[in-house]
């Protein structure tokens, strides 16, 4: 076990719309270290995802992202030799976190051609409250009731 708990690195806002939570989507979408790669996926996704909706494709997205963020999940408790899944409520923290992975980790499994088209198209389907994301936040929030008889063992 570590001695001390580390510092929390705070994060600078990104350029153009001076959000700290666009610049920790822009982290976890970097591959390579190629970070202004990431940026002009994410702003040219965000741009397609105006043009399709209408509306403030910023806002789009944090309501996507919003809709894709869990509340509950389970977690693995061993007592006496059997493993439980623990249903435990999430922490603001890794609520957003999971809520990142989950819109791009979907947005990359997509069909479409580009990653821009992937990403735009998981945002306008995750703020609709569909899309692939989504359903793995509804399971996980299910698998968590389904074992609501073991929340005593919490730790």
């Amino acid at each position: 076990m570590r001695k001390a708990k580390p510092k929390k690195r705070y994060i600078l806002p990104d350029p153009k719309f001076r959000d700290t939570l666009v610049t920790r989507f822009v982290n976890c979408l970097m591959v390579d270290g190629k970070k202004s790669i990431a940026y002009t996926i994410f702003y040219e996704a965000i741009a397609q995802v105006e043009n399709k909706t209408g509306e403030n494709g910023l806002e789009v997205w944090k309501k996507a992202l919003n809709n894709v963020m869990p509340a509950l999940e389970v977690k693995s408790r061993r007592v006496g030799g059997a493993t439980f899944q623990v249903p435990m409520e999430v922490r603001p923290d890794r609520k957003i976190t999971l809520g990142i992975k989950w819109l791009i980790r979907f947005a990359r499994i997509r069909g479409e051609k580009t990653m821009k088209e992937r990403l735009a198209a998981e945002i306008v389907a995750a703020s609709k409250g569909e899309g692939a994301a989504v359903k793995k936040k509804d399971d996980t929030h299910r698998m968590a009731e389904a074992n609501k008889a073991f929340s005593h063992f919490r730790f």
